[in-house]
C-alpha cells in the first residue's frame, strides 16, 4: 500500500484512517517537532547535502560536534559516521579484513554484516570447534547486537570459551538496539565487558530510532582513525551535515522520547496477557506474533502493522512496532485486539 504521508501512529488507508505499529521509527524523531525544528535550522546552516570528500581540505564542524556527540552517547573512545548504516558495516568489514583470519557469525545476522567466507559460530547446538582449538589466530564475530526474529539482546557468554590463543575483534550491529537499550538509549556497545574481547566495533544505521539518513561506526581512537584513512571513506561523500549537526543538539529530546518509549513499554507489559504466541519483552518494542491470520485480524481492526515476505523466511514477516508516538489508547486497543485474538 501506498500512502502520502510520514507513517506515524497513524496513518490513510483507501481514505481511512488506521492505527500503525510498524516501521522502525522507535523514537517517533522523524514527526517529532522539536526535532524537525533543529533539522529545518540546521538545513539554513549547512544545505541541503555535501558532496565532498571528508578528507578535503575544507571540513565541516558539524561532523566534528556530532561525531562528539555520538561517541558520548555510545560510550565509546571514537565514533564517525557515514552515509548509511550498511555503509559503516561493510567499511568497518572492509578495514578488519586486513587483520583477520576468519570471520565468525553468530545466527541471523543481518545482511549488512554477511561475510562470504565467514564460518558460524555455533554448529547445531555446540560451539565451532575451529574456536576451541589451540592454532593462533585472529578471528572477528560478526553479531547483531537483537538478532532478526528476536526481542532479547545477544547472549555473549559463550565467548569466554573461545580459545586464548585467539585474538577477538567483535563487530556488532546496533541498528535496532541504538536508541532503545541502555542508559538513556545508548545501546549495547558499553555493557560489553567479555575478557578476552581485543577490540569492539559497533556499527548502526542512524535512521533507525535516531531518526535521520545515515550510519555510525564507534570503537578505540586508534581503530577510528584507520576508518577515516580507508580508501573507501576518503573517497566517499559523508552523511547529511545538517543531519548530524541536529543529532547534536537533540540530545535532550532524545532522553525525552527514550523515557516514553520506556513508558509505552511498560504500559503494553501491564496490558498484554501472557501468550507464548505473543513474546514481549517490556523492553524492547517489537512483538514478531505467531498467530495465524494476525495481520487480516489487525487490518480488520483498523491496525496496519509491518508485513512483507522476508528472503531467509520463504514466508510473510508480521512484526508489530511500539514507539514513543503512540497514545495509551493506541496501545489499549491494540492490546485488546491482541489479547482476543
Amino acid at each position: 500500500m501506498i500512502v502520502n504521508q510520514f507513517p506515524d501512529r497513524i496513518i490513510e488507508v483507501d481514505q481511512q484512517p488506521y492505527l500503525y505499529f510498524g516501521g522502525t521509527a522507535y523514537l517517533g524523531m522523524p514527526t517529532n517537532s522539536k526535532f524537525q525544528e533543529l533539522i529545518i535550522q540546521n538545513i539554513q546552516r549547512w544545505g541541503t547535502a555535501y558532496g565532498s570528500s571528508r578528507n578535503a581540505n575544507i571540513k565541516l564542524g558539524a561532523y566534528e560536534s556530532g561525531e562528539a556527540f555520538l561517541s558520548n552517547y555510545i560510550h565509546a573512545e571514537a565514533a564517525v559516521t557515514v552515509s548509511s548504516g550498511m555503509l559503516a558495516a561493510k567499511l568497518a568489514i572492509a578495514e578488519l579484513r586486513q587483520q583477520t583470519d576468519v570471520f565468525v557469525h553468530f545466527p541471523n545476522c543481518h545482511t549488512a554484516l554477511q561475510v562470504e567466507d565467514s564460518i558460524p559460530f555455533f554448529i547445531g547446538n555446540e560451539i565451532n570447534p575451529r574456536l576451541l582449538n589451540n592454532t593462533k589466530e585472529h578471528i572477528t564475530l560478526l553479531t547483531d547486537a537483537v538478532a532478526s526474529f528476536t526481542i532479547e539482546a545477544v547472549d555473549l557468554s559463550l565467548v569466554q570459551q573461545i580459545h586464548p590463543n585467539k585474538e577477538i575483534s567483535l563487530l556488532i550491529d546496533e541498528s535496532h538496539s541504538l536508541g532503545i537499550l541502555g542508559t538513556n538509549g545508548c545501546g549495547i556497545y558499553d555493557s560489553i565487558d567479555c575478557k578476552n574481547i581485543k577490540r569492539k566495533i559497533m556499527v548502526a544505521s542512524l535512521g533507525k530510532a535516531m531518526g535521520v539518513t545515515g550510519g555510525v561506526i564507534a570503537s578505540d581512537d586508534e581503530f577510528i582513525k584507520k576508518i577515516n584513512l580507508h580508501p573507501v571513506f576518503v573517497s566517499s561523500a559523508g552523511m547529511n551535515p545538517a543531519f548530524i549537526a541536529a543529532m547534536a543538539e537533540a540530545k535532550e529530546i532524545y532522553q525525552e522520547q527514550h523515557l516514553q518509549l520506556k513508558s509505552n513499554l511498560h504500559y503494553v507489559n501491564s496490558l498484554l496477557n501472557n501468550n507464548e504466541k505473543l513474546p514481549f519483552n517490556r523492553d524492547y518494542p517489537i512483538i514478531y506474533p505467531e498467530i495465524h491470520d494476525i495481520n487480516k485480524i489487525l487490518k480488520n481492526n483498523k491496525i496496519i502493522v509491518t508485513n512483507f515476505r522476508y528472503a531467509t523466511l520463504g514466508t510473510d514477516l508480521n512484526r508489530i512496532v511500539f514507539t514513543a508516538n503512540h497514545t495509551k489508547e493506541d496501545l489499549e486497543k491494540i492490546s485488546t485486539v491482541l489479547n482476543h485474538a
